[in-house]
């Protein structure tokens, strides 16, 4: 039986044998690039037509498509990680987490952000100091209910 975690690791060795990118991965897929590549690394589904789509252009096995069509458990079982990219996230909600729950709270009123209804872009800009690495996040406001 083939996991995410198989097929992921499929996907990165046809990427580095083939040169193929998150971009084009997502070009075939029809979808940004930040979901497919988070999908492909098993942390979303596609849809079974947007896999397939995804499947054929890597020229992956049909049960690939069946894996990444399957809902995530998205369990978080690692401590923080050590790469260094993905520890400054970690450190960015640990140092601005709460001035972000502030600021929708007085923006907004009692809600959160959806992490479902979600868009993000990572974007290269020129600086003077050295180029910067802009990321702009979207999601829907969901307001908190009382049941």
């Amino acid at each position: 039986m083939m996991t995410k975690a198989d097929v992921t690791t499929m996907i990165r060795a046809k990427m580095r044998e083939s040169k193929i990118t998150w971009a084009a991965i997502a070009e075939a897929a029809g979808l940004s690039e930040v979901f497919v590549t988070s999908a492909c690394l098993g942390m979303n589904s596609l849809l079974p037509d947007v896999a397939g789509k995804v499947v054929d252009f890597l020229g992956l096995p049909a049960e690939a498509a069946i894996v990444l069509s399957e809902y995530p458990t998205k369990d978080f079982p690692r401590t923080v990680p050590t790469d260094p990219c993905i520890y400054r996230w970690y450190e960015i909600t640990g140092v601005f987490g709460e001035a972000f729950k502030e600021l929708v709270q007085e923006k907004f009123g009692d809600g959160i952000m959806s992490a479902i209804d979600f868009d993000m872009e990572v974007n290269r800009v020129a600086h003077e100091k050295g180029d910067r690495v802009q990321v702009v996040m979207s999601g829907k406001f969901l307001p908190y209910k009382s049941w």
